[in-house]
């Protein structure tokens, strides 16, 4: 006995509806648990992308107090140039600091109007670039409580405390998505149960009229798969909206930071693609050991 996919299609949708608060449940949570993988997959992307704009250019600074003494600003430009691990420093002045404070606080310029701050009470500082990013601890112990050093950035160091934060995230984010994706799967092998149980008589029939095993089994694996597909279609429009998220906040704050934070288009396509994948999978899972345990033909 040949099939048609209309009349499978029309049986899983048939099935679907007829079980449908299982049905709305098992896709809910392949789509929370796929957005949550998603929103895992995006956040690495994310701070890998801060980690290397982080680690490119200006490995350190070196703050100096406003009011420190040419002697002292001399004294530290000397010692930068002497260290190996230093490949190139540039000095960044009052006017160049008082100028790049009011670039960044644009949008809020009260925060420096109020306190009636001048070029000249802005620290002065050095930027460096090192011949290997990891040095930069032991650039920055060189130059502490060093007289007219008020302090130093690390921003690698920065960069390497948001990846721990962040990987401590996404393991728990990872942890919960495999909870919901098992818990989705045995949604879907009961929704599937459900229809096979309403079924049996229709089942029992058409194997007496010929019908073969794969006839009677695709409908119900096509109900399965479609589960998994929709949740995985909801998965993914939450993960472009959070790339468009991500880029309103962007443009509307000019921040350099967030931008680095934004992950390029082919990441999001390959986030999106696995996303798919997934849910196809834990919709084909759960239908298959469905079919296997409660299907007897």
């Amino acid at each position: 006995m040949t099939m048609s996919m209309e009349y499978a299609a029309r049986e899983a949708a048939g099935n679907l509806w007829r079980n449908r608060l299982m049905t709305i449940t098992a896709i809910l949570t392949v789509a929370v648990s796929l957005s949550l993988l998603g929103a895992t997959m995006i956040m690495r992307q994310a701070v890998a992308g801060v980690t290397v704009n982080w680690g490119k250019g200006v490995n350190i600074i070196v703050f100096m107090h406003s009011n420190a003494s040419g002697g002292q600003l001399q004294a530290v430009h000397q010692q930068l140039a002497s260290m190996p691990q230093v490949s190139h420093c540039y000095y960044v002045d009052h006017q160049a600091s008082f100028t790049e404070m009011k670039q960044m606080f644009s949008s809020q310029p009260d925060v420096y109007q109020q306190a009636g701050l001048t070029a000249s009470e802005v620290p002065t500082s050095y930027r460096c670039s090192l011949s290997n990013p990891k040095d930069a601890q032991v650039v920055a112990s060189t130059f502490q409580n060093q007289p007219g050093v008020r302090s130093i950035y690390d921003p690698i160091q920065q960069a390497n405390t948001i990846k721990n934060i962040s990987g401590i995230i996404q393991l728990v984010f990872v942890i919960i998505a495999v909870i919901l994706l098992l818990s989705a799967a045995v949604l879907i092998l009961n929704t599937i149960r459900l229809a096979i149980f309403a079924r049996r008589r229709e089942v029992a029939v058409m194997k007496l009229v010929g019908a073969t095993n794969w006839f009677i089994r695709i409908p119900f694996m096509l109900e399965g798969l479609s589960q998994g597909i929709i949740g995985a279609i909801v998965a993914t429009g939450v993960v472009f909206g959070m790339q468009a998220a991500l880029g309103y906040l962007v443009h509307h704050t000019h921040s350099a930071l967030l931008r680095s934070l934004v992950p390029p288009q082919h990441d999001v396509v390959t986030t999106v693609i696995v996303v798919f994948l997934v849910g196809m999978v834990v919709g084909a899972l759960g239908s298959l050991i469905a079919i296997r345990r409660f299907l007897e033909v």
